[in-house]
């Protein structure tokens, strides 16, 4: 036996769809600007913007509109007409606003998992969009604990299992490699790196091959057998 005793899932694209909506705000933002950059330069801008603030405004839509804003300025030589910034204003709020809609499997493996360990979790982003999301999901019942979180780190990790067995009687599961798996295996647990076909830039990292406590899944249908192996049942 390992001695596994909870599981911690990632929200966004690990749960529901949400950088297909970024991408999308995006291509928009582009038509907005199209007489004034070129579209792709105006993303490669975009994404120094949102390098630079997420520091200042963490990870959401609401730092996503502001960056946009900013590189609107920026690309006209403050020469942006106000209607522009109020239809950037208006794509964020449509983004606020736009349903859940779940990955596939989510609903089965939450509810085969949650009947025999308690499921933490663990999302970084803007407090009240994301508890909203988690509400509209219709998945809250199906979690012992929810930890939204400004970043994610191995220190989050540690205090988001700790009441649970601790971090290295835990497994992380999401779609992001910097933010799910590599912080997740330094805090000592389990890391199930499920891809979701869209990844942005800033959470791109090395992949951890050869770390035992470490595996690439399709799908979240493969994680209850997955679970099961580690768990030895």
């Amino acid at each position: 036996m390992t001695g596994l005793t909870v599981i911690g899932f990632d929200a966004d694209d690990t749960l529901w769809q949400n950088e297909s909506f970024f991408r999308l705000t995006e291509d928009r933002f582009a038509e907005l600007l199209a007489d004034h950059v070129d579209g792709a330069h105006l993303k490669e801008r975009l994404l120094e913007a949102e390098k630079k603030n997420v520091g200042h405004y963490g990870f959401g839509i609401k730092g996503f509109m502001l960056s946009m804003i900013e590189t609107a300025v920026e690309v006209t030589e403050g020469r942006v007409d106000g209607r522009v910034i109020g239809q950037i204003l208006e794509m964020g709020q449509e983004m606020l606003g736009h349903p859940v809609e779940l990955l596939p499997h989510v609903e089965e493996t939450l509810g085969v998992l949650s009947d025999r360990y308690p499921l933490v979790l663990i999302t970084k982003g803007d407090l009240l969009h994301q508890e909203q999301k988690l509400a509209a999901s219709g998945l809250g019942d199906l979690f012992a604990g929810v930890e939204i979180v400004s970043d994610k780190v191995p220190g989050v990790y540690a205090r988001a299992f700790a009441d649970h067995g601790g971090a290295e009687r835990a497994m992380m599961v999401g779609n992001s490699m910097k933010s799910d798996v590599v912080p997740a295996l330094a805090a000592g647990s389990w890391a199930v790196y499920v891809p979701h076909g869209l990844e942005w830039a800033l959470e791109q990292a090395e992949t951890p091959a050869g770390n035992p406590r470490y595996r690439e899944l399709p799908d979240l249908g493969r994680l209850p057998a997955h679970v099961a192996a580690v768990a030895g049942d």
